[in-house]
């Protein structure tokens, strides 16, 4: 049961880098004026999906650690920063869909959006590193 929230987890993060490649033709779009195609959908469910994905795995990851060791944030930084992650995770997914709602020129939200989802994607990299550990040390045993 305790593989579950690691593949679960690195399924979001393929998922995330996808639409992470549409958030990036859109920022060519708009701010480089580069002529290439956004595929506004496909961006907004992927990221949708894997945001949903990684708030349910912050959730997962507290309970699989409190069901099984008693205890909470005993994973260290692994655990710490989920907690760090989940409101910018919040973030992500509600202006996100707030945007794909109420369709209209924005200047900042979009921007404050990507750069948001960047530093989610940036700590979900450093997840897998401490996740590794956690794996090795607590679920392995090594």
């Amino acid at each position: 049961m305790l593989f579950v929230h690691p593949v679960l987890q690195l399924l979001s993060m393929i998922v995330a880098l996808y639409a992470l490649f549409w958030g990036i033709q859109r920022f060519r779009l708009l701010h480089l004026h580069t002529k290439t195609f956004f595929n506004w959908k496909r961006h907004v469910y992927a990221g949708s999906a894997s945001l949903i994905l990684w708030i349910a795995g912050v959730f997962g990851g507290v309970s699989m650690v409190y069901l099984y060791w008693d205890s909470f944030l005993m994973t260290g930084a692994h655990g710490r920063t989920a907690l760090v992650m989940l409101p910018l995770l919040l973030f992500g997914l509600i202006s996100g869909i707030y945007m794909h709602h109420v369709k209209k020129k924005r200047t900042y939200l979009p921007i404050l959006h990507g750069l948001n989802n960047l530093v989610v994607i940036i700590l979900a990299l450093f997840q897998i590193r401490t996740g590794w550990w956690v794996l090795t040390v607590y679920v392995l045993g090594g």
